[in-house]
């Protein structure tokens, strides 16, 4: 039987991080869960502003307010989800969480040549540096919510939808490397959605066809035989739907 991969989760914290470690302690050694803390808001907002425009960023700041909202109006229908699907949202264990500052700080350098695992799997963090890629030689393997290149950035399955392109609304598991989502492609899934789903329900969908593609991949990565695929076609970086292009493509569309 081969041995079962040893892997350092590096992520943000959220309900995926904690799907995917349920989902993958049955079959790989986690030798720790390093969560990064939320970046300072107003931060974010300033980035955004000088990126997009302030226009734009108040749509998006208002929709992340009503999402937020929708994600509490949806818990039955998550909760149905969850028991399809047969995911384990018990909290990960205080005991092998380390919380920093920045997933690219000097201490998760320090904590991943200490460990030395087969693979790191990352979930819901920055843009990690080149520093850290290269920190040591296991690779650095992600689960994007989007089908990429296409849908890149965030809220892929959405942004499918949302662009009347239902078939490439799915998954990613891919290699990280310094841009977003640019790394080479191992694995890729789409999703069936139904008329009681939403924008706050498409990311367990998502999230119940990238644990086993993340399980393939984290063991072909400890036999030496990860074989990612280049990106190709068109390529795009998705941000959060500002309120109102949301609220359009509901009543006109039907999109949630």
């Amino acid at each position: 039987m081969p041995a079962r991969p040893r892997i350092v989760m590096l992520a943000g914290s959220g309900l995926s991080t904690g799907l995917m470690y349920n989902g993958l302690r049955g079959s790989c050694d986690i030798a720790a869960v390093v969560l990064e803390e939320k970046p300072s808001s107003i931060a974010m907002l300033r980035h955004r502003m000088k990126k997009l425009g302030w226009g734009t960023t108040l749509g998006q700041v208002a929709f992340i307010a009503y999402s937020r909202w929708l994600g509490w109006a949806s818990r039955g229908r998550k909760r149905q989800l969850l028991q399809r699907y047969g995911l384990d949202d018990t909290p990960i264990p205080v005991e092998v969480v380390t919380w920093v500052a920045s997933a690219n700080r000097r201490e998760v350098i320090s904590i991943l040549k200490a460990l030395a695992p087969d693979a790191v799997v990352v979930n819901g963090t920055r843009i990690l540096s080149r520093k850290l890629l290269g920190s040591v030689a296991a690779p650095f393997i992600n689960t994007h919510m989007g089908i990429t290149p296409a849908y890149r950035g965030v809220h892929g399955g959405y942004w499918a939808l949302a662009m009347d392109d239902g078939a490439h609304s799915g998954v990613t598991v891919h290699m990280v490397d310094e841009g977003v989502d640019t790394g080479g492609i191992l694995y890729q899934a789409t999703i069936d959605i139904e008329d009681t789903d939403n924008f706050s329900t498409y990311p367990i969908h998502q999230i119940a066809k990238a644990i086993p593609l993340m399980q393939a991949a984290v063991h072909e990565a400890a036999e030496r035989r990860l074989a990612p695929l280049t990106t190709n076609g068109a390529s795009r970086q998705w941000y959060h739907p500002t309120l109102w292009f949301y609220l359009r493509q509901r009543l006109l569309k039907g999109i949630k």
